[in-house]
């Protein structure tokens, strides 16, 4: 988690996913990070797992995120 002046910020490379296989969770200012590829036969050949806690000063209606055409997600959060 990186502080850019009153926001903070998580960035995950998941350009080896689509993003309909990438879902992110928040709870109790905890950031979940869950994608999965799948192969033809319904395997799952690739995953990517990452969880991390954002600081208590978040305000926990302001967390967003995008994903880059890189294949890069960018979660933000405003501070209180």
């Amino acid at each position: 988690v990186h502080a850019q002046g009153d926001t903070y910020q998580v960035v995950a490379d998941v350009s080896q996913f689509e993003p309909p296989d990438i879902v992110v969770t928040t709870s109790n200012c905890h950031v979940a990070i869950q994608a999965e590829k799948v192969a033809e036969d319904g395997t799952i050949c690739d995953t990517f797992t990452h969880k991390c806690q954002l600081p208590e000063d978040t305000d926990p209606m302001s967390v967003s995120c995008t994903l880059t055409e890189a294949g890069t997600l960018v979660i933000t959060a405003r501070r209180r």
